[in-house]
């Protein structure tokens, strides 16, 4: 148990991850999107190269024992993970993961809203968005209805129906809501616009489980 010294620090540090993790974010989509000399990409090799270098010799981060530790000394027994959980390391749309997609969410009455750009780094066919990309956004994003019930859950099922291209560059709204549900699924819908122009549709199935198991790393045998 951190006392409140401990806690600030840790609090402080995991700001401090989630600003380095959006530099390197602005970093990246730059690199795609942008042509430069040889110098340049000489300087940002060597720098990516020697961080990678420091980063690798420090003492590894487990996102199990972080989230393992912060659900089981919850005060309240709803599920509501926080960044001290390293729960904003997540793939796809974690705020201190490098890699992510940066949502802008709200919710309006039962239905969760989010705004988003996908940048140059997620270009598929020219002027597009990979179909991967924006499935794994449509995948994350229906997680914020798990969020809003505080019932963790584990994708069961998918389906990713895309109407017209999906640009990068341009911002796209995307809305996410509980169609029904049955016993332990949870049917959840979404879709996504460019302004008033609909662009693709998602259809997944949630299965809920108990909040310890879902911080639990499965067998890999």
């Amino acid at each position: 148990m951190l006392d409140q010294a401990g806690e600030v620090a840790s609090s402080a540090r995991e700001s401090l991850r989630i600003e380095a993790a959006a530099a390197i974010r602005d970093l990246v989509h730059a690199f795609v999107g942008h042509e430069c000399d040889e110098g340049t990409l000489v300087a940002i090799r060597d720098w990516a190269r020697s961080q990678t270098a420091t980063l690798d010799s420090g003492p590894p981060r487990s996102r199990k024992l972080l989230m393992q530790a912060a659900l089981a000394s919850a005060d309240s027994p709803e599920w509501n993970p926080g960044g001290s959980a390293g729960f904003e390391d997540r793939a796809v749309a974690g705020l201190a993961n490098p890699t992510a997609i940066v949502f802008d969410k709200w919710r309006e009455g039962d239905t969760m809203v989010a705004d988003l750009t996908l940048g140059a780094a997620f270009e598929g066919a020219p002027g597009r968005a990979h179909g991967g990309i924006v499935a794994a956004a449509f995948d994350d994003f229906t997680g914020a209805i798990i969020g809003m019930l505080h019932e963790p859950a584990f994708t069961g099922e998918i389906t990713v129906r895309f109407v017209q291209p999906v640009p990068v560059q341009v911002p796209l709204r995307l809305r996410t809501w509980l169609e029904s549900r049955e016993g332990r699924k949870l049917h959840i819908h979404a879709d996504a616009h460019v302004a008033d122009q609909l662009v693709a549709t998602c259809k997944a199935v949630y299965i809920t489980v108990d909040r310890l198991t879902f911080a639990d790393a499965p067998d890999p045998r």
